[in-house]
């Protein structure tokens, strides 16, 4: 196994693939290098002396200068470099972008539900949502009743060994509490499903719709929109207050600025018109109980990989994501890209320092402006709250490796592939643009997720190196681990390891193309996700200017 990586030739940097010994020196390129010290895994050490104030290069960009000196060979960390990243401007050239031969996946197919208005969903849901957090008690009075009784509700597993736990301090037995065998067998507690093409009721529960800013509630509108339009959303019920900021009519207008032809049920109930919540729930239980019955009429066929739109984030972020799993995804988006379908890259505090990169890599002058315009805007409202995207890598980010701000996007932009940026979206807009597609969140693994959903995904690659369980109540994630023994410690939330890359058993291309296949049996409902076994439905809208 090869020990010490470079991505760049401009690099200053070497990668240890391996715990180095400081007792045996390193061999690269010709070179020898007398370390000064141990280099973890996934860490860097200099291949040049540093003075203070020199640019730290990786990745062929800086990402970050030295505040003390640095020797060659000694470990680069948090105590001798600061985050730095190169200023950006307009588009000035064109990109030329060759497509990726895909000739062997031209006939390729999902079978997904096919929607009025041409979309294609990869699963198929009723959503209850409510407009404003007054109606959580009302939504989860929904929940337990439908899930119960038509049998989408998940095996009481942690319920059942508190059970057996009090039936032995019932009857006495306190001295077998502590010895007590735990089972965990999932499929012998499934319940009898009533509709067999309805995949289960999303509801979504949330704390916005009144006491923030007008802002926070039309993006509350907007991205409960975007759900709705979803094409794995067969039609919804919604509940609302009244008085509240995020109005019915601004809900309506949001629908109708996505898809002003929507052809799919919306129930939606007033409390405050419906006389008592009785009244209310009980009129709301039947109209969605009829949708289910509409909804269950739904069937898989055959669709073209290009109605499939992906979304591509990284959580718990390690040293290798920006070598194993984020290059992976990012030739799988390049095959998506190629084969006709959308890919959505968030995450704009974690673009910072490629940004240009990304500008040139815009179809357009039009594209690459709009980009920088988001960018800027996010930076200013960070420093409105005195924040600055350098602040975005967390304490457990750094002690993988991921030392500065600029070093992390790096690595995180290499989910985007090498596609053109064909189109740069706002939170909470909705994708319809073929190709790459940027579109504007914070690093947060489940805002950022919400929003890509809301935007139209209808999968979402997920990678994590030191391991993350979000999932999405509507749309699968497949979760990708950076390393082989993330994937041994933590097998019930990783769907694929693609440890392979570091240790030279598989390259970047040729997991891209297992991750794809992956992705189009995800989509045909042939596998569930980790996440989806595990019911990890998280959801969380985006307050601007918040997160980072």
């Amino acid at each position: 196994m090869q020990k010490v990586l470079q991505l760049d030739p401009k690099d200053n940097v070497l990668i240890a693939l391996t715990d180095l010994d400081p007792r045996e020196p390193v061999e690269f390129a010709g070179t020898k290098y007398a370390l000064g010290s141990k280099i973890p895994a996934k860490h860097k050490f200099a291949t040049q002396d540093l003075p203070v104030g020199s640019e730290v290069i990786m990745y062929g960009v800086l990402v970050g200068k030295t505040f003390r000196s640095v020797g060659k060979g000694e470990l680069l960390t948090v105590g001798n470099m600061r985050h730095e990243a190169a200023p950006y401007r307009e588009k000035a050239e064109e990109y030329r972008w060759v497509p990726l031969d895909v000739s062997q996946w031209k006939g390729a197919r999902f079978q997904g539900f096919r929607r009025s208005d041409g979309q294609v969903g990869t699963r198929n849901y009723w959503l209850v949502v409510p407009l404003v957090f007054c109606e959580n008690r009302n939504i989860l009075n929904l929940k337990q009743a439908f899930e119960e009784e038509l049998g989408f509700a998940t095996p009481q597993l942690y319920r059942q060994q508190v059970a057996q736990l009090a039936k032995l301090y019932r009857e006495g037995r306190t001295d077998q509490i502590s010895g007590q065998k735990i089972r965990s067998d999932r499929e012998a507690e499934r319940s009898y499903k009533l509709f067999k093409n309805v995949d289960g009721i999303r509801f979504l529960l949330h704390e916005g719709g009144c006491g923030g800013t007008r802002e926070d509630s039309n993006n509350l509108c907007g991205l409960i929109a975007g759900y709705i339009n979803h094409p794995n959303v067969a039609g919804a019920t919604v509940l609302s207050l009244g008085c509240q900021h995020a109005q019915v009519d601004i809900l309506r207008d949001q629908i109708n600025a996505r898809n002003p032809k929507l052809n799919k049920p919306v129930e939606i109930f007033e409390q405050q018109k419906s006389g008592s919540e009785f009244a209310m729930l009980s009129e709301g239980i039947q109209r969605t109980f009829e949708g289910l019955v509409e909804a269950d009429k739904a069937q898989r066929e055959p669709a073209d990989v290009s109605h499939l739109c992906v979304g591509l984030k990284c959580g718990g972020s390690d040293g290798f994501s920006g070598l194993s799993a984020n290059p992976a995804i990012g030739h799988t988006s390049d095959l998506l890209v190629a084969l006709g379908a959308r890919t959505i890259l968030s995450e704009f505090p974690e673009l910072c320092g490629v940004e240009q990169e990304l500008i040139n890599r815009a179809i357009s002058g039009e594209v690459g402006d709009r980009f920088i315009e988001l960018m800027r805007e996010y930076a200013s409202r960070a420093r409105a709250v005195r924040a600055s995207f350098d602040m975005n890598p967390s304490p457990a980010n750094r002690r993988d490796g991921l030392l500065t701000d600029a070093m992390k996007s790096a690595g995180a932009a290499k989910k985007g592939g090498t596609s053109p940026v064909t189109a740069v979206i706002d939170y909470p807009e909705y994708s319809a643009q073929a190709g790459l597609n940027l579109q504007c969140t914070p690093g947060n693994d489940v805002e950022c997720v919400t929003a890509q959903v809301g935007a139209g995904a209808s999968v979402v690659l997920f990678t994590t190196g030191l391991g993350t369980p979000t999932g999405n109540p509507i749309t699968p994630v497949i979760k990708l681990s950076t390393n082989t023994a993330l994937a041994q410690r933590m097998p019930d939330i990783i769907d694929i390891d693609t440890g392979a890359i570091i240790t030279g058993e598989s390259t970047i291309e040729q997991m891209g193309e297992v991750v794809l296949e992956q992705v189009i049996r995800v989509a045909s409902g042939e596998l569930q996700t980790k996440a989806e076994e595990k019911r990890q439905e998280d959801f969380i809208p985006w307050k601007r200017g918040v997160s980072l």
